[in-house]
């Protein structure tokens, strides 16, 4: 991922759009070396929202620490937003 792309706020993702942004989170951070970020986020396909959340709370954390990941940060800041829309 571009680290100078501006990430636009849509609010409006649907499930399939939600695992699509989470299928590059975890390409990403395993071209990374991110192995935490990838074991946290698990297999997700199918997951509530609830669930969701409590593995995308600690990866923003961890992401938060590092200005280097910023570009995975806002991606799952993304999610994060649209978690509401998975009912």
């Amino acid at each position: 991922m571009d680290q100078d792309k501006t990430v636009e706020l849509v609010t409006n993702l649907d499930r399939a759009a939600v695992e699509d942004k989470l299928r590059q989170v975890v390409a990403e951070a395993k071209a990374r070396g991110l192995s935490d970020i990838v074991k946290q986020l698990g297999n997700f396909a199918g997951a509530g929202k609830d669930d969701l959340q409590k593995r995308i709370t600690p990866c923003l954390k961890a992401l938060a620490q590092s200005p280097e990941h910023r570009a995975l940060f806002m991606q799952l800041e993304l999610v994060e937003l649209n978690l509401p829309n998975l009912g």
